[in-house]
This record gives C-alpha cells, structure tokens and sequence, in this order.
C-alpha cells in the first residue's frame, strides 16, 4: 500500500481551503484564544527551513487549542515596506512594488503548502494604503499628544553610495554594500519620545509571560540607573561641564573627564597646540556605529583636548580628553573618569599614563591597583568622607555639594528617543505639511492616507534627502490651516512603526474608518502567545509595547501590554560553505535548505515532524539532512498499518493498549502545554511501535478506538496524514473539530509491581507484588523470600525505608 503523500496533503488542503476550517469567528460562544507569529518581512527568496521552524510550532499549539475548545485567531502578514524589501529589489533590479509581492506570492504559497491554519481573510500587508494609511493617523496621534517631535540629528552616510545608512548596514564602520567607510550627515529628522515612557516599559516587564533573557534585554537597554548629576568647572572658561554618575562616592578618585567627540564644547575649549590630532580624531570617529564605539571588546582610543576641568570636591585640575566611548546621546555626553573604581577607566588610564587613585578599599584592605576595583567597600582618599561606607559617601557627598548648587541626585536612563525618518522612498509617507505663514501642519486625519506616488527611479538621491523630494507634483501642496501653498515632508516612516501596530489590525483587518474596531479589540486582544525568533528581543518588541502604552493612555485601547506571552524559537544551524563552521542558515554563507524540495520528496507532514523532532525548540539546532528519512519512515509504516488493519469489533479493548494510549496523552499534552514540543514525536514514535508489536501478537485485537485516539493525538503535528486515516475510519467531518483526547489515569496503573529488595542498600531480590499493595503485606512477603531472609536472620531491623511500588530498604544492625 502506497502512502502518497503529495495527493494527500493536496487533498486537504483543498477541503480546508472549500470549507474556511481555519476561518476566525468573531460571534462565538467558545473561549478565544490569540496566537500570532512575528510580521515577516517579503524580502527574501522565500522561506528556508529554519525559517518553517516558529510557523510549524504556533501552528501545532493552534491545532491543539482548537481541539481544546476554543476559537483561534491564528493571522498572517507582511511587514513589507522599509529597508530590507527596497534593497532586495534594488538588488533585483526591479520596483519595490514588484518585488514585494513576487515575494509575497512565494512566501504565501509555501506557507499554504506547510499546512498552517491561517485565516488568509485576514491578511494585511504594511505596504498597503488601507493599512499604511493607519500608521500615519498613529504618527499624528503621537503628534497631537506631544510625543512626536522633529530634530537635528546625525545619519550613517555612505559617500560612494551617496545614500543614507540604518545602523544595521553599517559593519565596523563600513558600509556593508560597498565596503567604504561610513561618515555622518545631520538632518532634521522625526522622533517619538519613548523615553517618557521610559520607567512604565521597565516596571511592566513584572507582568509578562517572557524568557527571562528577553526581559533582562528590555531592562539592560532601557538601562536605569540612580546616581547624580555633578557640575565641573572648566578652567579658564565661564562655561561648566554637567556628568552624571552612579559613583559619586569616588569623586575625589577623578582624575581626569572625556567628552564625547561630537560635545558642542570640543572645539571650544581645545588648544591650539591639540587641534589637529583633536580634529583628526573626530572625524574617525563619526565613521563609527553607537555599537561598536561603546563594545566592551574595542581597544580604548583618545585624545587631550589640553584644556582642564576642576573638581568640586577638592578644587583639582584634570585633563579633558576626548574618546568614543563616550556618546553624546547617553547622559550628557560628559563623563569623570575613575580609573582606580571602572574598568572601561581603569583601560584608559592604562594605555595613556593617566593617574590612578583609589579611593575605596576592599574588605580585605588590599591597596593593590593590578585593576579596577567597583564594588562597595570603604573609603580612604576622601578628605572629611574617610572612613565612611562608600554608600554612606554616596549621600554625604551629593548632600554636600547640593548645597553649593554643584550637584543633585538623578534617575537616568540608558533609553534614548526612537529616531522614525527615513531618507528612502519604500516606506509611509510622514504626513506633514510646511507652509510659510503656518508652520508645521499635520494632515488632517479625513485626507489620509498620504500615498506614497509611483515612480520608475526610487533609489536614494544622493544629496541625504529621500526621493521623494525630488517629485514636484508630490512636495508641493496645500496648507491645511490657510490654503496657502506649502511643501510636503518627503521622508517615509520607519518600517519599526508598521511592525509596532499590526497586530491590533487583525482584530477588523477590513475596517475602513478607524485603524482597529475597539469592541473586536476587546475580544481578541492581547495577544495571548506570540512567537518569534530572539533577534527582535529589543526592537520591536519595545516599540510595540511603547505604541500600545501610548494608545492605552489615549482610551483606544484597555490594555497596556500587547503580548501576554512570548515564546522565541531557536535558530536552525547548518555549516556554512565558505567558513566550514555550524552558522546560522542564510544564502549568504551557503548554508540554506529548500524546504520546497523536501517537501517534494518527504512530503509537509515529514518535514513538519522532523523540524519539532530536531531539538529543543527554544534552543538552536544543526540540520541533519538524513534525519527527515526516519520521521518519513515512520508515517509510511503508520499508514500502511492503518489502512490495512483488521478492526476488532466490539469496545473491550485490553488494559495494555489503553495503557500505550494514555501514557501517551498524559506525556504529549504535558509537552505540548510546555512547549517540549521535540519529544512529542519520540513519543508518538514509542507508542506506534507499541502498539504495532500488541496488534503482531494479538492479531484482530486492535480497536479503532483506540487508533482514533492516536490520530488525535498525532493531528496538530500531522495535519493532512491526520485528516486522511481519520476519515480511513469512517468518521465524517475534520478530526480538528473533535475533541482533544483525555488522559484516564486508571488506565496506567499497573496490575502488578517490580519491588527492588535491598539490604542496607545493596540488592537482594526482585518480588512481584499487586500494585498499590501496603508496606505491611510488602515487607511480610519480602522477608520470608529466601535471599532476603539468609541475609537478615538473627540481625536486628533497625529500620525499613517503603517508596511504593518501587523499593523496600532494609536496615539491618
């Protein structure tokens, strides 16, 4: 008997398709329940099995929670515009507008051909103007509340790309494409002050379901911090330099400050003799990302400045450097330099023949400088502070220069405001408008969406402004306010905006008048698991928390986190062509598998099973491309032996298959539920070979009963194989509108037991006894067995240790 799997699965994926199975019922009695996968972006050549490995786990839990009971939004996407999808069709060589949805076509169809239970009714897609015209009323909602502003600020610039470069193009001060190395650009640019909201996205971690690395992620880059704010007087000039530390306490260990090479004061306050080497240091360092320059890893670089700063605590000079450690957008941009209590100092002073002071000694009063020393301990070198607790410093010594107006305890955040412009073309138009008379004019919520115009050449311009600039019948418009003639604003919104909202947009995808209906958002919102790869631990993840906190705040919405629970698939690894080492699967390294042509040969289900068979999921695998050959085995061998079993009659199925069976529903809904979901193939693998070698032995003694219940069991992993030997049984309709089987635990009990008899812990004997027999009977039987009672005879019983069922531990003296 033949298991084609190819007509099998095209089979139900028809019937699925004919009779909406995986629709979403807004109207229904059942509980709800919301899973969502992370927006991908159609930037790609497809999907590669690393890829498949997060869709096939969310799909499997859906398939379970339906057969739970409950209604399930389960949507599907595209995070379509932005950076990723213009540079692959620049790449192409074709219009975003083409590219995106040739993408978009492929990944849709290999997301079909995977079995997945979307509700492809509610499809959105970022690029959309149904869909971008509601980022834009976001942006002015955000701008109506205060929280959207615009600024001068720096940009990546390419010069031989001529373009503008995010952050993640930018490789050791490189751009990626061309290798040349990256300057910066200021522009007046768009940002949101997520920084206000800074302390509620630190507090509201308390309350989620997350992977604790992810948590501590968010908190390290939202990055609180109690210390103080400390004035240095510049010596020679009327001008002061502001600091803010956590360590006030070692104060009197400064001995000398760094700026940040881009600090307004640099040119300022450098003398002569310092000016080139200073400014020959400054332009190096603009070619450097905010990452690389504050890496742990980086050799410490710098240069004197030959001005001085004074001390307040003690009136000392100290020399001013420069260093790109230090950022201008951290704190502000100034900082005291203690070698003897910071590590990153410590390094500094190190290569530079800087002082090195301490002044807090270790509990063990070592006075040893081989390195930094940043704990807590007490302090000497402190003038009147000597002999105090660094902790009791802290407070003494801000309480002391607070009083001269020198210093003031402060709060501070590592948390910097989230920058949206764009200088590109593929993206939402930012829907503001600039009139001489009026000024800064939002467009009025009744005239969006700002469409986005069509036009043959869309690369970037050159000059640091988008393309979009370059269009007269889009730059120029009309005022809002007075009518009068104005201009448009011609940069696009960050895709990170498009990807912070969508998943409010499943609830109504086709509402036309306001960007989420509040009462579908009520039922269905948050998103009760949330699935996707660790690399968006930061990003997205805060900026979607920001916008929902922000829309919470403005009555859309009444909840303040959008996902309640978060689950982060490990990446597939496989070796990569040019480096000969296990790396993450991309085209680029050589490393990628088609799933497609798995598919082909093993079939969807195969490859299904084998990507949760592979490994922990929340951990990384390495491919194995054998290792699809044993999943595909065992569902040809299920096959055949369904098909061609000879059903007993009746119901008196024998206590060891219900016992196969029900160990099986207790493990596999116990992994499920924890997302173990590796081991669910092992055992259904355990319990089909159980169950094969019972129906070898007892021929004709094998019920459909209780093949149902494996099939059951093995349908979320297994769809269409599923679907398929279901109706094999002659049961009607989808197996995944029949009920999730339950565990019995009377059918696991065993009529007898194995007890292990030790003396003294050392093994005398092995008795069958009746299972849940008591200690009395057990022990009764067990010391009149021959080996037990040569060993014990004539000795005293001190004690004897029982665990049921299991082992009976006689003591003897």
């Amino acid at each position: 008997m033949f298991y084609n799997h190819e007509e099998i699965e095209k089979k139900w994926r028809q019937v699925w398709e004919e009779t909406d199975a995986h629709a979403t019922h807004d109207n229904t009695p059942k509980p709800r329940h919301y899973c969502l996968d992370m927006f991908p972006y159609p930037s790609g050549e497809g999907l590669h099995v690393g890829h498949w490995r997060g869709y096939v786990l969310s799909d499997v839990w859906c398939r379970y929670m339906k057969m739970k009971g409950y209604e399930i939004l389960h949507p599907m996407g595209w995070d379509a515009f932005g950076l990723p999808a213009e540079n692959a069709a620049i790449k192409k060589g074709l219009h975003p507008v083409v590219s995106t949805q040739q993408n978009i076509d492929n990944m849709k169809r290999q997301l079909k051909e995977m079995g997945s239970m979307y509700d492809w009714s509610r499809e959105v897609n970022s690029s959309a103007p149904d869909y971008y015209k509601w980022t834009q009323w976001i942006f002015l909602k955000l701008h109506e509340m205060g929280l959207a502003y615009k600024k001068e600020a720096p940009i990546n610039w390419c010069p031989s790309c001529r373009t503008g470069l995010a952050d993640e193009e930018v490789v050791q001060g490189a751009c990626e494409r061309c290798g040349e190395l990256v300057s910066k650009k200021y522009l007046n640019q768009w940002f949101f002050r997520i920084t206000d909201y800074a302390e509620r996205l630190l507090t509201d971690l308390e309350e989620l379901d997350w992977p604790q690395r992810v948590i501590t992620m968010q908190a390290n880059w939202i990055g609180k911090s109690y210390g103080a704010e400390v004035i240095f007087r510049i010596d020679g000039f009327d001008e002061d330099l502001t600091i803010f530390t956590t360590r006030p306490d070692t104060l009197f260990g400064a001995t000398y400050m760094v700026l940040a090479p881009e600090h307004p004061y640099v040119d300022m306050i450098t003398t002569d003799e310092q000016k080139q080497q200073v400014r020959e240091y400054v332009e190096k360092a603009q070619s450097a990302t905010e990452v690389d320059r504050i890496s742990e890893e980086k050799e410490k670089t710098g240069v004197f400045t030959g001005a001085y700063a004074i001390n307040p605590v003690n009136g000392e000079k100290i020399p001013i450097w420069i260093s790109d450690y230090v950022l201008l957008s951290y704190g502000t941009g100034a900082i005291m330099a203690v070698p003897a209590h910071d590590t990153r100092d410590f390094a500094f002073a190190t290569k530079f023949n800087l002082p090195i002071r301490q002044v807090i000694l270790p509990p063990d009063g070592s006075k040893e400088m081989k390195e930094a020393f940043a704990d807590e301990g007490t302090m000497v070198n402190s003038g009147e502070f000597d002999g105090l607790s660094s902790s009791e410093c802290f407070e003494k010594i801000v309480e002391k220069l607070s009083e001269q107006n020198l210093a003031r305890q402060q709060v501070n955040y590592k948390l910097r405001d989230w920058l949206i412009s764009r200088q590109r073309y593929w993206g939402a138009p930012i829907p503001m408008v600039y009139c001489e008379k009026c000024g800064t004019v939002p467009v009025p919520v009744e005239n969006l969406p700002v469409l986005l115009p069509f036009v043959e050449k869309y690369q970037p311009s050159g000059t640091g402004e988008s393309p979009l600039a370059a269009i007269p019948e889009f730059v120029h418009t009309k005022c809002p306010k007075c009518g009068g003639d104005a201009k448009r604003d011609t940069d696009t919104i960050s895709q990170w905006v498009c990807s912070s909202w969508y998943f409010l947009r499943y609830a109504s995808p086709h509402e036309d008048k306001v960007p989420f209906d509040e009462d579908k958002v009520k039922m269905w919102l948050p998103v009760d698991l949330y699935v996707g790869g660790v690399e968006h631990a930061i990003l997205h993840l805060l900026y979607s928390r920001f916008i929902t906190k922000v829309l919470y705040e403005a009555g859309c919405i009444d909840f303040k986190e959008p996902f309640s629970r978060l689950f982060n698939q490990g990446m597939i690894c496989r070796v990569g062509e040019k480096s000969g080492k296990l790396e993450k699967m991309s085209k680029s390294k050589g490393n990628v598998v088609n799933p497609d042509t798995l598919v082909n040969k093993f079939g969807t289900d195969s490859l299904r099973a084998y990507e949760l068979f592979i490994g922990p999921p929340e951990l990384d695998s390495e491919w194995d491309d054998s290792g699809i050959e044993g999943v595909y085995r065992w569902l040809k061998k299920l096959f055949v032996f369904v098909k061609s079993a000879n059903f007993a009659n009746g119901s008196e199925i024998s206590r060891e298959v219900k016992r196969y069976i029900h160990t099986a529903i207790r493990k596999i809904t116990e992994d499920i539920e924890r997302f173990h979901m590796n081991t669910i193939i092992s055992t259904l693998m355990e319990c089909f070979n159980n169950l094969q070698d019972y129906a070898k032995k007892h021929p004709g003694r094998i019920y459909k009963e209780s093949i149902g219940e494996y099939i059951r069991l093995m349908a979320p992993v297994v769809p269409h194989l599923a679907e398929e030997l279901w109706q094999s049984l002659g049961n009607k309709g989808s197996i995944f509108d029949v009920k999730w089987p339950e565990f019995n635990p009377d059918f696991i009990r065993k009529d007898s037991a194995m007890i292990v008899v030790q003396v003294n812990g050392k093994v005398r004997d092995k008795i069958e006894m009746p299972a849940g027999s008591p200690q009395d009977k057990v022990q009764e039987v067990c010391l009149a067995a021959e080996k037990v009672k040569s060993v014990v005879d004539g000795k005293e019983i001190k004690k004897v240790i029982y665990v049921q069922d299991k082992i009976l531990n006689i003591v003897v003296g």
